[in-house]
């Protein structure tokens, strides 16, 4: 009864992100440099398309949803992925979607998904969950908590995260609005910059010494 109740769940979910306006064909990828040569060419503007008569049932299918993730790590979370590069078939459909396994206390950090709408709905746990608005609106914090069956939506490019505030483990489900929705963790992007990005600046930014700036960039660098 409980997996069908969560196949259920995850079946309105992904129906209420389709009837949903998609947000695509907006860019699909992070940088899309223009070129004028086509042979040189490595990304179009989402996957090059084929033949509709050789489309076949594995090219829509993808099968392990049922499965925890491993949470056994700094965060204690895992997003399994269902886009288009698990599921070739969503390829222009706008839609796609994430299972995210929390451990207690497990969090995903603030991040934003540039490319699409979130809408998720938690199958076992409880999470406190949030979205901070736009400079624009003041920043304002828009959180609460979650139980099983509750729903919440993170607006296209919101700062946004879960956390576990439970003594069990959590499961939830979303569903984006795009093919290949993009993810950016907001302190791995900041700190975990490649090549660094000049402590001095980090420092005024963000009101830290430069020297906890750099420790800072050591720690997810690194991977701690």
């Amino acid at each position: 009864m409980k997996g069908v109740q969560l196949l259920l769940g995850f079946a309105l979910l992904i129906l209420a992100s389709s009837l949903a306006s998609a947000y695509d064909p907006s860019p699909l990828q992070d940088i899309c440099v223009a070129i004028d040569e086509p042979k040189n060419a490595v990304f179009v503007n989402g996957k090059f398309c084929k033949d509709p008569k050789l489309a076949k049932p594995e090219d829509f299918f993808f099968s392990g949803l049922d499965q925890p993730g491993d949470t056994a790590n700094r965060l204690g979370f895992k997003v399994t992925t269902v886009n288009v590069e698990q599921i070739p078939g969503l390829n222009t459909l706008g839609v796609s979607a994430v299972r995210i396994d929390f451990a207690p206390y497990g969090q995903n950090p603030p991040h934003i998904h540039p490319r699409a709408t979130e809408i998720l709905v938690v199958l076992e746990g409880t999470l406190y969950v949030g979205f901070v608005t736009s400079n624009q609106l003041n920043n304002t914090l828009i959180a609460k908590v979650l139980n099983k069956g509750d729903v919440f939506v993170f607006p296209i490019g919101m700062i946004h995260f879960q956390f576990n505030i439970g003594k069990t483990n959590a499961v939830a489900f979303a569903g984006l609005g795009s093919q290949n929705p993009g993810v950016i963790t907001i302190a791995n992007t900041v700190f975990g910059a490649d090549p660094p990005i000049n402590p001095d600046f980090l420092g005024k930014a963000f009101q830290l010494d430069p020297q906890v700036v750099k420790d800072l960039q050591n720690k997810f660098m690194n991977g701690d």
